[in-house]
């Protein structure tokens, strides 16, 4: 600051210096250090050095016991003096006699009795191992129980996450693992995928419901539409221009109700089954074969098979249209002459089966696994024909899934398909 002549107003004092921020936010709680996390390595390490100690205790202890065993038998005397006659009482070792039936002497008594020790010492030694080797066998027995136990334990958070997500592969995003104990890896594991899952449930809801409540917006001006085009055909003094325009724009909309029909059930279909009852499904396919009946005679084409009786656990209104939707393909997509359709229905240990076999065009293996797609059809991708929507495997495939079951395709090689669909009973 510069001085100020007498008699002059100063320069205002200067505002003091915002003190600097703190660093440390006393509201935020401290981090627990890394290392004191119990983690799954920390874990495992204490277990497994644990047992490995435990073990090499036990062992050592068995081996004293073994061990002061032996000196106790091998510190016996194998033999007793009574005067100058001798007597063992070891199987191991025997005094030698002399042949003039005469007294030993003393070096000829130090060196047998120096024998005699060596071979209890060396039988003590036997019987040591001997026993250290069933002590040994019996101890890996237990420590292999007892390893096998433990790792149940340690893996049966694994366990838990992987029945989960074969629960979810099934098409049940409600599923949540839920993991409780410590705070390791396979705690953090199970929370990651809870939280994954519960961003999949979201998103397929959000698409579900996108997909029906559009489909209920457009049923109602389908509906109007088709009711007004009724209408003006039935008017006698309507042109026959009018009328021929009439039957297209009405065959139009009933095209599109049937889109959105299809749309609303792939929508429906896509979770799985709660309310499951009794279904048999060769009435089931029955029933798809009388509806599909009138179409195949006006094409021409033969409706044969055997339906055996085949129960399933399911929705019945579902699976009809599964099968409806195989009969109607397999009647559409066939020849003009001397083409047939056969429905077949058969019991299995533990699942049901469906067999849809008709005669055709010849399919390429490799464009077998789109027709299962929507809207893609046999060398075109768009529903520009009189056969259908695009939906019917579609269909066919989510309903099947939703039941557990799974669908699989063929090509014959004379021309057609052979769809089988397996439900589990």
């Amino acid at each position: 600051m510069t001085p100020s002549t007498p008699g002059t107003p100063g320069p205002p004092p200067q505002p003091p210096a915002t003190p600097p921020k703190p660093t440390w936010d006393p509201f935020q709680p401290g981090r627990s250090h890394p290392w004191l996390r119990p983690t799954i390595r920390i874990r495992l390490t204490l277990l497994y050095g644990g047992m490995f100690l435990i073990a090499g205790m036990v062992l050592l202890a068995i081996i004293y016991l073994l061990a002061a065993q032996a000196l106790k038998e091998g510190s016996h005397l194998p033999f007793r003096i009574i005067g100058v006659q001798d007597q063992t009482t070891s199987a191991v070792c025997s005094l030698p006699s002399r042949a003039d039936g005469g007294e030993l002497t003393t070096q000829e008594l130090t060196a047998a009795v120096q024998q005699c020790m060596e071979n209890q010492r060396q039988a003590a030694l036997e019987a040591l191992l001997n026993h250290s080797l069933l002590a040994l066998l019996g101890l890996a027995v237990a420590a292999f129980a007892f390893g096998y136990v433990m790792a149940g334990r340690v893996l049966s958070p694994l366990e838990r996450i992987t029945r989960t997500a074969q629960r979810v592969a099934g098409s049940d995003l409600h599923r949540r693992i839920e993991l409780d104990g410590p705070d390791d890896e396979l705690k953090e594991l199970a929370d990651t995928f809870d939280q994954m899952l519960d961003r999949l449930d979201r998103a397929f809801t959000a698409q579900q419901r996108f997909v029906a409540n559009a489909s209920h917006e457009l049923r109602t001006p389908l509906a109007i539409n088709r009711t007004l085009l009724e209408v003006q055909l039935s008017d006698p003094d309507a042109s026959p221009e009018l009328v021929q325009l009439g039957k297209t724009l009405l065959a139009t909309n009933e095209r599109s109700e049937q889109l959105v029909e299809g749309l609303l059930l792939l929508a429906r279909s896509e979770n799985e089954i709660v309310d499951r009852k009794p279904v048999d499904l060769a009435e089931v396919a029955s029933q798809a074969v009388e509806q599909a009946r009138g179409e195949a005679q006006e094409r021409g084409v033969e409706l044969r098979g055997v339906r055996q009786p085949a129960y399933v656990q399911g929705s019945g209104v579902l699976l009809e249209r599964v099968a409806l939707n195989l009969v109607q393909n397999a009647v559409r997509y066939n020849v003009s002459r001397e083409g047939w359709v056969s429905v077949d229905t058969r019991a299995q240990p533990g699942q049901a089966v469906l067999v849809v076999e008709n005669t055709g065009p010849v399919v390429p293996a490799y464009e077998v696994d789109n027709l299962f797609e929507p809207f893609r059809r046999l060398r075109t991708e768009r529903t520009g024909s009189d056969r259908g929507v695009g939906l019917g495997l579609s269909i066919v495939r989510s309903v099947v899934r939703a039941h557990g079951g799974a669908v699989t395709a063929r090509p014959r090689e004379e021309g057609g398909l052979v769809v089988r669909v397996t439900l589990p009973v």
